[in-house]
């Protein structure tokens, strides 16, 4: 009788903790998508950028490139979409704790690094969280700077000689705002960093590919933001309504003309 009992309370906790497992589970999903140039509009060609400064070392690969769009010809795939999500509510920025997958407060600062090897920043579109530190590098034979100007930020307008790096001083605070930074002596280098408090964030591949893991299930916005301008325009800086499903919820392709602002 007893053994039976023992049996039947061990099963029992079994269970429990089995749906209690699953149900912790549940409140998690992995969001995927793809962001495509519209197939009605041909692709912006990448011209060559006028280069006027270093031209030894800055054209030794061939011509540059402009990257500020840039597009997959296979299959439209747009590469540097910021993809993020925002509270339901869109007067609220702040996800609640609760919204906050419980794996994320193990995560350490990280050191973000911007590469310039070549008369260019890699990579061009950088997301960063509150707390991690910026180090920008510079392994290339000619000095480059760095210029920053940011509301939260400070301003910074440092130059790295050959083969160094620099070290931003402050860890990264809260910023809205796309912040953007240049190379002042090569006029033509630029790229974009945008700070999150949150884990809900992406920055699309080569195939306009992206992922977020562990964003909560329910009601929330997203956001497509290219240096170009938002997907919807001014009203689409408040993000697209969206109802997140685990396991996994496919947006599939979301059309998005990044094409230059004239």
């Amino acid at each position: 009788m007893q053994r039976t009992l023992w049996t039947t309370l061990s099963a029992g906790v079994l269970l429990a903790t089995a749906t209690w497992g699953w149900a912790a589970d549940d409140k998690w999903a992995t969001i995927k998508g793809q962001v495509v140039f519209p197939a009605n509009k041909a692709i912006p060609k990448r011209e060559p950028l006028k280069v006027t400064q270093d031209k030894e070392h800055c054209l030794s690969k061939g011509d540059i490139l402009d990257e500020s769009v840039l597009v997959n010809p296979k299959n439209r795939g747009i590469k540097n979409v910021v993809v993020f999500l925002r509270p339901a509510d869109k007067d609220v920025t702040d996800f609640p704790k609760d919204a906050i997958h419980p794996d994320d407060a193990k995560r350490q600062p990280a050191q973000v690094v911007i590469d310039q090897p070549c008369c260019m920043f890699v990579e061009r579109v950088t997301c960063a969280r509150v707390g991690d530190t910026l180090v920008v590098k510079n392994p290339a034979p000619v000095a480059h700077n760095f210029f920053w100007d940011s509301a939260n930020n400070d301003s910074y307008n440092v130059t790295i000689p050959k083969n160094e790096q620099w070290k931003m001083p402050k860890p990264l605070r809260k910023e809205g705002p796309p912040i953007q930074y240049k190379c002042t002596i090569h006029g033509w280098m630029t790229g974009y960093v945008r700070i999150f408090d949150h884990p809900y964030y992406a920055v699309t591949d080569e195939n306009g590919n992206f992922e977020i893991k562990n964003a909560p299930v329910g009601k929330f916005r997203i956001v497509y933001w290219h240096e170009n301008g938002v997907r919807g325009g001014r009203e689409g800086r408040f993000g697209e309504e969206i109802e997140i499903k685990g396991p996994v919820t496919d947006l599939k392709q979301i059309e998005f003309d990044v094409s230059p602002k004239n």
